[in-house]
C-alpha cells in the first residue's frame, strides 16, 4: 500500500494544484509581510498580485484533479425502479413537447 494510493487517478493535476498553493502562499506572506526594497522601489505589490494569481491558477489544478476522479454514472440495475419512472417522465414530457410543436 503506497502513499499515493487513496489520491486514485490525475495525480499530475494533484501536484500542479498543490504546488500552485505553496508559490503562491509563499510569495503573498512574503509580498505582505517582508520588506522588499531595491534601490527605492518596493516590490511587495508585486509579489501580493503574483501570489494571488498563482493561487488562481491552482485552481484550474484542483478542478482538473477532482473531475477527473468523478466515477461514471450508476448503470440503470443499480438504480432500479427509480430510473424506469424517471425515463417514463422524460418520455411523457419529450411526447407532449414534440405533439404540441406539431400541432402549432
Amino acid at each position: 500500500m503506497g502513499v499515493c494510493d487513496g489520491l486514485s487517478r490525475c495525480k499530475l493535476a494533484l501536484a500542479f494544484a498543490v504546488l500552485m498553493d505553496l508559490l503562491g502562499v509563499v510569495a503573498l506572506l512574503l509580498g505582505v509581510f517582508a520588506p522588499l526594497e531595491i534601490k527605492g522601489r518596493d516590490f511587495g505589490d508585486l509579489l501580493v498580485y503574483t501570489g494571488a494569481l498563482f493561487v488562481l491558477m491552482s485552481l484550474a489544478g484542483w478542478v482538473l484533479w477532482y473531475s477527473g476522479n468523478i466515477e461514471g454514472l450508476t448503470s440503470k440495475r443499480e438504480l432500479g425502479h427509480i430510473n424506469s419512472a424517471v425515463d417514463r417522465l422524460a418520455r411523457n414530457l419529450s411526447r407532449k413537447i414534440r405533439t404540441y410543436r406539431s400541432n402549432r
